[in-house]
């Protein structure tokens, strides 16, 4: 009985210690599961592309020209000669002003003109040929013609200045008087816009002001045309920094067919700054910051998959959601742009879009333009 019981014990006891082995195992194959996570992520294969960097600034449409027309002489407003909206050309009249004080005028010193003329003819011919008369006489006559002479030709200016006339090419935008008004010269009658052009006038930070020069390319986008983008190029640079804001202005010339951008408008404007025409490049938000400097996630391939690992790299100039990465990447290497601020050193990783990357691989975009350029 006892040799029994004796068994049963050893039975029980291999039994147990079985059974701890296989418990350990399991846990240790359970820790080290949890030890390597696995994480879905999307990569970009990075290749060297060109790159172009620009200052972003927000600017005001002003028209080319913005004339205001003044009346020249004073009048009642007689006759309206062009209508608001209308396309004028220079030297068009616009108005006319009442002119029969001015034209009675004329005629009276027109007719003292030709007297006088007549008189001086007289006197030169009694004083050079016949020798009759004083050199005194003979200069008055002279002043006397040349004088009244003059006094038409300024009646005769004023009264063409009584129909007033548009200065420049434009549209006629504006109109201050109707008929039967009474002007005095100087008085503001009329607004001409040239739109066929129009200058885009915006505030450039300080820190760019040795890189923005005259001639320089521009993108101009205008949010009020549903984002309608046009090219232009810098006019003006301005001289001085502005105090209140530390910025210089400058003036961007944009073609306007159709004359659909309109003065006061608001305008985003995109100024060449730099171009690169190799640089590995990847969006903004691929670069994680650290206490230590900048790291990318960098898709591996091992025996066992693939792997991520943390990658120190030195980030350089930036465009829009674009950034260019001067060290710390090859071209070929594929960067997390998906799920990065997730993913650990050493984390085993699935590529999601590794089927999508393999039908269309990226080519190398400054290769290809210099293909191109060849061809």
């Amino acid at each position: 009985m006892k040799i029994r019981q004796a068994g049963l014990v050893a039975a029980l006891a291999a039994l147990a210690g079985a059974c701890g082995q296989s418990g350990n195992a399991q846990i240790e194959e359970s820790a080290q599961a949890e030890r390597v996570r696995t994480m879905n992520v999307e990569v970009l294969e990075v290749v060297p592309e060109a790159f172009t960097d620009h200052v972003r600034v927000v600017g005001t449409v002003e028209a080319e020209r913005d004339v205001t027309v003044s009346a020249e002489e004073a009048g009642v407003v007689e006759a309206v000669l062009a209508r608001k909206g209308e396309r004028v050309r220079p030297g068009q009249p616009l108005l006319r002003l009442d002119a029969d004080i001015l034209r009675t005028q004329l005629q009276q010193a027109a007719a003292q003109a030709e007297l006088a003329e007549e008189t001086w003819t007289r006197q030169k011919r009694l004083w050079e040929e016949e020798q009759v008369g004083t050199e005194m006489a003979y200069l008055q006559a002279r002043y006397n013609a040349e004088t009244a002479r003059a006094q038409a030709q300024v009646l005769a200016q004023r009264l063409e200045r009584t129909t007033i006339r548009s200065p420049v090419a434009g549209v006629l935008d504006d109109r201050m008087v109707e008929v039967g008004n009474m002007v005095a010269a100087g008085t503001p009658v009329a607004r001409i816009l040239d739109l066929d052009t129009v200058k885009v006038v915006a505030g450039v930070p300080e820190r760019y002001a040795a890189e923005i020069e005259q001639g320089a390319s521009v993108g101009v986008t205008v949010d009020a045309l549903r984002g309608r983008e046009f090219v232009g190029q810098v006019d003006f640079v301005g001289s001085a920094v502005a105090g209140d804001n530390r910025t210089f202005v400058i003036e961007v010339e944009v073609a306007n067919p159709g004359m659909g951008i309109k003065p006061g408008m608001s305008a985003n404007v995109q100024v060449f700054r730099i171009g690169l025409d190799s640089a590995l490049v990847v969006p903004r938000h691929a670069v994680i910051r650290r206490e230590d400097g900048y790291v990318v996630y960098v898709a591996r391939r091992t025996a066992d998959g693939w792997r991520a690992e943390s990658r120190g790299v030195v980030p350089g100039l930036t465009s829009g959601d674009r950034i260019v990465i001067d060290a710390g990447l090859e071209p070929g290497e594929r960067v997390v742009v998906v799920g990065q601020q997730r993913v650990a050193h050493g984390d085993a990783l699935i590529l999601t879009n590794e089927a999508e990357l393999a039908r269309t691989p990226r080519r190398d975009t400054a290769a290809a333009a210099a293909e191109e350029s060849e061809r």
